[in-house]
């Protein structure tokens, strides 16, 4: 056999080997992956609505990367067993702190309040709750048209709370999912206990309106109120100001001093002398009247 030939054919084999060695190591670098911690997580096993006691068949847990595990997740079932959802949790979502009240803390609307608020009840038709669009989660105001003290009988309209959220319509804390209306006859309203004071107040004593307002506007207006005069032109009775407004004190007036004593007045003495039919007057001295 040719030495050429079979120099060409070690050096090709050769060749072979050094390139399969090559390939080999970097298809195994590539196939080899680093090792990722892995961390329990619990997950909503089904769609948890508001309200809802967590029950053990309505949470799972899976594994994923520990850098991916939510700050206020949780590892074991048992820390989310019987507590109250306070927002809605989807089929596969990690259930987190924020999203569940503490255990004890009541069932239903009650969950959803926190501490220092309350739900005041008000009743509504078509009209005072928007032809129904005043739904839960979303926010208004309350107006009161009623006949204020020292009024002469006049109504008045004045706006008493603004930017307050909606809890529920009726029974439903969650609004509906294709955006419709609730025909609701009962909305339940988020507030202080000074506002339930005045809600209260204003349902007892005048007629409330609620008015409808984006949740993205916050602002908070200053209105002075309306009276019927003014849907006519009328000018504002000022009464409504002055019965609101405190009285001031009058100022206590000081007794005027007496006037001062008039001056004296000085009367010249005087010597009438007459000669013949001549008559003078001659002046010799001062003195004061009596």
């Amino acid at each position: 056999m040719d030495r050429r030939f079979l120099t060409v054919l070690g050096m090709s084999v050769v060749l072979a080997l050094v390139v399969a060695g090559v390939f080999y190591q970097i298809t195994k670098k590539a196939q080899a992956k680093p090792q990722v911690a892995m961390k329990d997580l619990v997950v909503a096993a089904e769609a948890l609505s508001l309200g809802v006691q967590i029950k053990p068949t309505q949470v799972k847990v899976i594994k994923v990367p520990e850098n991916l595990f939510p700050k206020t997740a949780f590892s074991n079932p048992n820390d989310v067993l019987d507590r109250p959802v306070v927002s809605n949790i989807l089929p596969d979502e990690p259930v987190v702190e924020q999203r569940l009240a503490p255990r004890g803390s009541g069932l239903g609307l009650a969950t959803v309040i926190p501490p220092g608020m309350r739900a005041v009840a008000v009743r509504v038709n078509e009209v005072v709750g928007v032809a129904g669009f005043v739904l839960p989660g979303m926010r208004v105001d309350v107006l009161v048209t009623g006949r204020p003290p020292n009024s002469d009988n006049e109504s008045v309209t004045t706006t008493v709370l603004q930017n307050i959220t909606v809890l529920s319509a009726n029974q439903q804390t969650q609004p509906d999912s294709r955006g419709g209306a609730i025909n609701a006859t009962v909305v339940s309203l988020l507030v202080t206990p000074e506002q339930a004071e005045v809600l209260t107040l204003a349902g007892n004593e005048g007629k409330i309106q609620l008015v409808l307002r984006n949740a993205v506007d916050q602002e908070i207006q200053q209105t002075p109120g309306k009276q019927v005069a003014e849907l006519y032109g009328m000018r504002k009775r000022p009464m409504l100001a002055a019965a609101a407004a405190p009285r001031a004190p009058r100022p206590v007036q000081e007794a005027a001093p007496p006037p001062p004593p008039p001056a004296p007045v000085v009367v010249p003495d005087e010597i009438i002398m007459i000669r013949g039919n001549q008559k003078s007057v001659e002046v010799v001295g001062m003195r004061q009247a009596q």
